[in-house]
């Protein structure tokens, strides 16, 4: 027997871990089925293509749930980390020096950011990842959201969303990753309900190494 298979083996041995995994596949199916049912796509191959792609990210996210160590609780009904919220969203204690000597010297191509936004009626903290970094310019690009300069200001002017008042690069800490993979939202009148993550965000919040915030 090969080893690779005795370790799969043993990962599903445990009936109740493959009645979770079971479960959290079947809430990212119907999340991201729902999802890609809003989206105007007009490009059919495109379509396909997502949806071609959809059962192996399905399965990698829903394993890498129950195998994650991180400070976060799984719900396994709702494929989605939980954790408490704060009162106030962290992100208005921005400091853009710290964040300029954060992003000058820890940053690499694929790295898991965290981008502040402000809507109109609430404000939330989203995952991206760096896609590319221009040093000599100061700025870094994000794979959803532009360009950003080191310090966190948005510098994107091509990037056209009219519900959107602010956007904001957030250097990462515990706290900030934690409200960001929650999908914690605040608005007027505190904590709003729970934002949840895309399949993307998701993936992206299992590269998060947490050994390194405090």
């Amino acid at each position: 027997m090969h080893s690779s298979h005795s370790q799969q083996v043993d990962i599903f041995s445990d009936d109740q871990r493959q009645l979770h995994y079971a479960e959290l596949c079947n809430a990212l199916y119907e999340r991201e089925l729902a999802s890609l049912a809003q989206q105007k796509i007009t490009n059919v191959s495109l379509l396909q293509r997502k949806i071609a792609g959809l059962r192996h990210h399905v399965k990698r996210a829903a394993y890498s749930l129950l195998q994650k160590q991180s400070p976060l609780q799984v719900d396994i009904h709702n494929a989605s980390w939980q954790a408490k919220q704060a009162a106030k969203c962290m992100a208005n204690n921005y400091d853009p020096q710290k964040t300029q000597q954060w992003f000058s010297k820890d940053i690499q191509i694929g790295c898991c950011v965290a981008v502040y936004i402000k809507q109109l009626g609430c404000e939330y903290i989203e995952l991206d990842s760096i896609d590319r970094i221009d040093l000599n310019q100061h700025k870094l690009h994000t794979n959803k959201f532009g360009w950003f300069n080191l310090d966190g200001e948005f510098a994107d002017q091509n990037y056209r969303q009219e519900d959107i008042l602010n956007l904001r690069l957030l250097k990462p800490s515990k706290a900030i990753f934690t409200a960001a993979c929650c999908g914690h939202k605040w608005d007027h009148k505190g904590k709003g309900q729970q934002r949840a993550l895309s399949l993307r965000e998701l993936l992206l919040s299992l590269s998060i190494n947490w050994k390194t915030f405090r």
